[in-house]
């Protein structure tokens, strides 16, 4: 045993002199702390070929492994671990074969010590030894020059606290390479791919080395993904280190790989496989590796990368603008398993996608119009013999065709992308036929955009070529809930686009809405959800950019075939999951990348008028109730009233829409508050100093339980536990003086938390929180009581959509008044709307100056743009003897406005040389709040404007003007007699 001992110590001698000769010093660097497993290795590595692996340490946080070089050795093992966080990944081989064989040697090495982000954004300033620092400059100074040194401790500074044990042990010419890398990678908005120099790493080859960032990348399996398009392209990695870092908000991928093609093309910049690997690179961030189209397609060379990602957005596309009014005829497996089966229909529809939009193909008209008559006659032509599926093939074909032939333009081909943009010609809708649009609300959209990305589906709608209109975000975190939300998408943007647009009447932006679905199944806690939020939003945004941000009217991007060819003003502003932070990143992006509207993209900024902070949406609603309540003869101000109201109470409409009745109505008594996060119920009104503590501050479950009177009860949705195969939720309640907590089952609960909005009677019911289409045509009656008696006497939508038109026709004939959505919240709107334009003629600096005493005048708007309507509304239906209902009379007021806006905008735009006439800028400037008009700089500043906004303020203010404050019908008759004086005058002289 001695003998063989001594044998074996020899040998690993003898081996530990080939490691030394055969790899690069760098290794023995970065494997200092690893001396067992270098023993490991020098015992064993005669084992190697023979073995399929041999593992040098595996541990809670290490593995470290050597095997043969062979091809997909390296997939091979990041496939065993793409469940793990990896924190850093080290990749090296030998300069020659292991004795004994004809395979170099391989060593992979992995650590799974990722920091929180809480951990970095919490991080004291780094205190990095000077030696290593004054290294560390001298290397990027020789290195890259053009390094922004001014980021240069924060960024070092970063990596220190993710790994400060790399940093201490790596050559610190690596550093500087990487900190290199995570500035391009922000600079380029969260992905860079750059190559360098050849590198000699053996007398026998050169390899490239390659640099590949990325901000936020998908977490399981991402570096596999990675390794997945290095094999498929024939580029093998001769040695890699990588870090996974976070930056106190997101993860950060630094890769330096050193590659070397296995076949003859080069890896130069500018070569076709360069191109074709930064492609498939930046697709990672987009196709999904769980994806049929990555696992039969990509993974077997029947398809790119990037075709795998577009036959994937045809997939969504066909979904949501099939599923919404058939469901289970195109539930989104048929759909799939239309294109899974058939890939040569597939990749047909993508030649023909290529053939209209890749900018780098001459004569792109006549080789589309071929390809389509070609895929056409084939759609057509569709016959498996199975007569029923291939009607719903042939549909779901169809639709992907219209989707090519009326996409305007795309950013497809525009290399770096975290999503997918398509902006449609809404004409296709008329071709899609009416089975698949008669649940929706008349009328045409001006715009329609799809948005595409690995975890997410969205649309923007538009009625006007100027919009605006909030961004929603609906996450989804079980397939159930995807499933649904993702159904009904295109209806619902479609409907909150219309609804918006019928509300936008105040203002010179017409209607629109941004909705997008986010999968965030396996989202395993809060922090990853917001991440993948994070992720998509940022994504969407960039590709939005990619398509709307033009130069002479021309998308400015060469990569985006522009078939529109004019700017866009398109405004968004929050809503569902918009957080401060992407508010405020989206509008300096805008400025960044040079977008028409550049801060004004976005409302709610900090430059701007938050609605949260001044309750702006909450003003409307609870206006429009006071004047209806006072209608039924109930001043709120003083009379005792009674209220249900749905929302989180430290939410936006619902919070401060609580906020301004606990103010302005010391009677009030709130009975119900139902929210997403449970339910509030007191039958003699929730304890006012209890409920004053949660406004704004605090969910409605937070309800102090010893303030509830008897009868009085909390529901906890959020709080549940298991009882064999029984899902519990709490629920505390007072019976008498003593409060009782149980646990309730989900049949118990979901009874009484959706009977809360229905059965409970109050005067007044404030919907200011919930899904759209809560109470529809099923369930409209639930708000009877027993006799037919409504349980509500007024409501005041604060939620777009949560009642619909049919349902509000039934309970208004029931005797309820129905203050719509257009009408009760408009505020929120008009606020951003008069944000927007104090970013168009105030710089930042001036504008948070000046913001208090701008905001006032806001406000003094509002309030007078409710009274408007409100009086307007109860005239009419006054006038009609209640003939036509509340709910009508709103539509009419907001479609009259809109038909004379759409008329005057178009007038104004054909004779843009009266916009300087005394009569027509008078009027536009009275459009704009006292501090501007007052102020001779900023009113010089209006004739400035963009001539389409200006038209457009123009045609809004007197289009407001015609039906608010009447006169323009009742002048006809003079106006007719003129007319005819003049053209009968004409008529003599000419006989």
């Amino acid at each position: 045993m001695i003998k063989s001992f001594d044998v074996q110590c020899r040998k690993a001698g003898k081996n530990l002199d080939w490691l030394y000769a055969n790899l690069h010093p760098s290794f023995f660097i970065t494997m200092k702390e690893e001396p067992s497993a270098i023993t490991s290795l020098a015992m064993y590595l005669h084992d190697v070929p023979n073995q399929h692996k041999v593992i040098l340490a595996d541990q809670e946080k290490k593995y470290i492994v050597a095997r043969q070089d062979i091809p997909g050795s390296l997939y091979e093992t990041l496939n065993e671990l793409k469940e793990q966080d990896i924190s850093y990944a080290e990749l090296i081989h030998s300069y020659s074969p292991i004795p004994g064989s004809d395979r170099d040697l391989e060593i992979q090495k992995y650590e799974f010590e990722r920091k929180s982000h809480e951990e970095i954004a919490g991080a004291k300033k780094a205190v990095i030894p000077g030696r290593i620092k004054t290294r560390i400059t001298s290397f990027m100074k020789t290195l890259y020059p053009s390094f922004d040194f001014r980021e240069f401790d924060r960024i070092l500074g970063l990596i220190w606290h993710n790994n400060e044990k790399y940093v201490r042990i790596s050559p610190l010419d690596w550093i500087a390479r990487l900190m290199w890398v995570f500035q391009q990678g922000i600079k380029h908005d969260g992905l860079f791919v750059d190559v360098e120099r050849p590198v000699s790493l053996s007398r026998h080859s050169e390899s490239i080395r390659l640099f590949f960032s990325v901000g936020n990348p998908p977490q399981k399996g991402f570096m596999t993904q990675v390794s997945e398009v290095f094999q498929r392209l024939n580029i093998g990695v001769r040695s890699s280190y990588s870090l996974n870092i976070s930056t106190g908000v997101h993860p950060y991928f630094l890769g330096i790989f050193y590659v070397l093609p296995h076949g003859t093309d080069l890896l130069d910049t500018g070569s076709d496989l360069f191109l074709k690997l930064k492609k498939e690179l930046y697709n990672t961030q987009i196709l999904s590796t769980s994806r049929t189209t990555y696992v039969n397609f990509v993974a077997n060379r029947i398809m790119t990368g990037e075709e795998a990602s577009l036959s994937n957005a045809f997939i969504a596309f066909c979904h949501t603008s099939l599923a919404h009014n058939e469901p289970d005829r195109f539930a989104l497996d048929r759909i799939k398993s239309a294109f899974y089966s058939d890939p040569d229909m597939t990749l047909r529809l993508i030649n023909t996608f290529r053939q209209k939009f890749d900018p780098d193909i001459k004569d792109r008209d006549d080789a589309y119009n071929e390809s389509e008559k070609n895929i056409l006659k084939a759609v057509q032509g569709y016959n498996t013999g199975h007569k029923y599926l291939d009607e719903i093939r042939k549909t779901i074909f169809r639709t992907s065709l219209l989707m090519i032939r009326h996409t305007l333009k795309t950013n497809f081909f525009v290399p770096e992308k975290h999503a997918l943009a398509f902006r449609l010609d809404p004409c296709y809708l008329e071709e899609i036929g009416e089975e698949f649009t008669s649940d929706l609300p008349p009328g045409t959209p001006f715009r329609v955009t799809f948005f595409f990305s690995r975890y997410s589906v969205g649309y923007h709608i538009g009625f006007s070529d100027i919009a605006r209109g909030g961004w929603r975000t609906v996450i989804c975190t079980t397939h159930d809930e995807y499933t649904t939300n993702i159904n009904t998408l295109f209806r619902e943007v479609f409907v909150l686009a219309h609804t918006q647009h019928l509300k936008n009447k105040d203002i010179y932006e017409g209607g629109s809405k941004l909705t997008v679905v986010v999968d965030a199944e396996g989202c395993d806690s809060p922090a990853s959800v917001r991440q993948r939020l994070n992720k998509v939003q940022f994504g969407i945004n960039n590709s939005f950019l990619d398509i709307f941000v033009t130069k002479n009217g021309t998308a400015k991007n060469r990569n985006v075939v522009d078939y529109y060819g004019d700017d866009e003003a398109i405004e968004l502003g929050p809503d569902e999951n918009m957080h401060d932070d992407m508010i405020e990143y989206i509008a300096k992006q805008s400025v960044k990348r040079g977008y028409i509207l550049g801060i004004g993209i976005m409302s709610s900024k900090r430059a701007g008028i938050n609605h949260k902070e001044y309750g702006v949406t909450s003003r409307g609603v609870i206006k429009f109730a006071e004047i209806a309540m006072k209608e039924l003869g109930i001043q709120t101000d003083q009379d005792s009233f009674t209220v249900k109201i749905t929302g989180g109470t430290n939410g936006d409409v619902a919070g401060n829409g609580l906020r301004l009745l606990l103010e302005r109505s010391p009677r009030a008594k709130i009975l119900s508050i139902v929210a997403g996060t449970g339910a509030l119920y007191d039958p003699e009104g929730a304890d006012r100093n209890a409920l004053s503590e949660l406004i704004l501050k605090h969910d409605v479950v937070d309800f102090d339980p010893e303030a509830l009177h008897p009868g009085g009860f909390i529901l906890f949705r959020k709080e549940r536990r298991r009882d064999g195969l029984r899902e519990l939720y709490r629920k505390i309640s007072r019976t008498g003086t003593e409060l009782k907590d149980e646990w309730i089952t989900e049949d118990e609960f979901y009874r009484e938390f959706d009977d809360l909005i229905f059965s409970v009677s109050a005067d007044l019911f404030l919907p200011c929180g919930g899904r759209p289409e809560t109470i529809d045509k099923n369930n409209w009656q639930n708000l009877l009581s027993g006799d037919g008696t409504p349980t509500a006497r007024v409501i005041s939508e604060g939620a777009n959509s949560f009642i619909t038109p049919f349902a509000r026709e039934e309970l208004q004939k029931k005797g309820v008044v129905i203050l719509r959505d257009a009408s009760a919240n408009k505020c929120g709107v008009i606020s951003s709307s008069y944000e927007i334009i104090a970013n168009l003629l105030m710089t930042e600096k001036e504008f948070l100056d000046q913001k208090e005493a701008y905001v006032q005048d806001v406000l003094n708007i509002l309030e007078k743009r409710v009274e408007d309507e409100a009086n307007l509304i109860f005239r009419r239906y006054k006038e009609n003897r209640g003939a036509q209902l509340y709910t009508e009379i709103s539509r009419s007021i907001s479609m009259e406005i809109n038909e004379h806006y759409a008329n005057l905008f178009n007038f104004f735009k054909e004779r843009q040389e009266l916009l300087d006439q005394p009569v027509f800028l008078d009027t536009l400037l009275n459009h704009l709040p006292p501090l501007i008009m007052k102020s001779r700089k900023y009113r010089g500043r209006v004739k400035k404007l963009p001539e389409k906004i200006k038209c457009a303020i123009l045609a809004s203010e007197i289009s407001s003007l015609i039906v608010y404050q009447g006169g323009w019908e009742a002048d006809l008759e003079t106006r007719l007699k003129r007319f005819l004086k003049i053209r009968n005058s004409l008529g003599t002289r000419t006989k």
